[in-house]
């Protein structure tokens, strides 16, 4: 069976996936390691450990927003990817939970080439796919204040996550971001730029994880950002404003 290893954790998280969504995670994986060889999308290419990491994670921070209420199955939720590189973790949720309205961010166009041409192999055409720098794009009215989740994994230190993300959100909504061993240190940082922004903690919840322990981190929107936020190209990650 295709993606044995996936379908196992995928169930043990309370998502058992269909054939079909097994035959476009299997499509996933081979278009993935094609386009690797050009353009450098992941260091991880084994094929139990794309399973694993890539979207097994993917699919446990899919199940930690379900145990939240930040998604509710079925539901039309309007979500962006931020910094998705090879579109992870939101295509592989999307794959999960179709009605989400999808859009994906990235600054890189051959990425973005592989994830127009990916979502074109797997029969996902309704996903909108952006090329383009946070900082610019969340002055943009189309997505200003428009979704209600933002997912990024692996961008940025959370302080300057909370400056590029939480523009896109409208009030009531939430970043989801997994991190690392650091992810204590990140949140006490995150502060000052939480405050500006119109953010505040919502949780911290482990993510089951093969490799590093991981922790989901949920900022919820509490309040309108200012229309300085966020700062030029490159200034968030030069002066973080935590």
């Amino acid at each position: 069976m295709p993606m044995e290893v996936l379908a196992r954790t995928a169930q043990a998280l309370g998502l058992p996936l269909n054939p079909q969504q097994l035959q476009q995670f299997e499509e996933y994986y081979h278009q993935l390691i094609a386009a690797n060889r050009r353009v450098s999308l992941t260091s991880i290419t084994d094929y139990q450990e794309v399973q694993r990491r890539h979207f097994g994670e993917s699919l446990a921070v899919g199940a930690a927003l379900y145990r939240a209420g930040v998604l509710k199955p079925d539901e039309g939720a309007r979500v962006l990817d931020l910094g998705a590189g090879a579109g992870f973790p939101g295509l592989p949720m999307r794959i999960v939970h179709p009605a989400l309205r999808l859009t994906i961010l990235e600054a890189t166009r051959k990425k973005t080439v592989f994830l127009e041409r990916l979502l074109a192999r797997l029969g996902l055409e309704d996903v909108a796919v952006i090329t383009g720098r946070a900082e610019a794009v969340a002055h943009e009215p189309a997505h200003r204040g428009g979704y209600a989740l933002v997912l990024a994994r692996a961008v940025a230190p959370l302080a300057v996550l909370v400056e590029l993300a939480l523009p896109f959100l409208e009030v009531g909504g939430f970043l989801a971001t997994p991190k690392g061993s650091r992810a204590p240190q990140e949140m006490a940082e995150a502060g000052r730029a939480l405050t500006l922004c119109g953010g505040r903690l919502a949780s911290a919840e482990p993510l089951p994880s093969p490799a590093l322990p991981l922790t989901l981190v949920l900022v919820e929107k509490i309040a309108p950002t200012p229309a300085t936020y966020p700062r030029r190209p490159g200034i968030p990650a030069k002066r973080p404003l935590g």
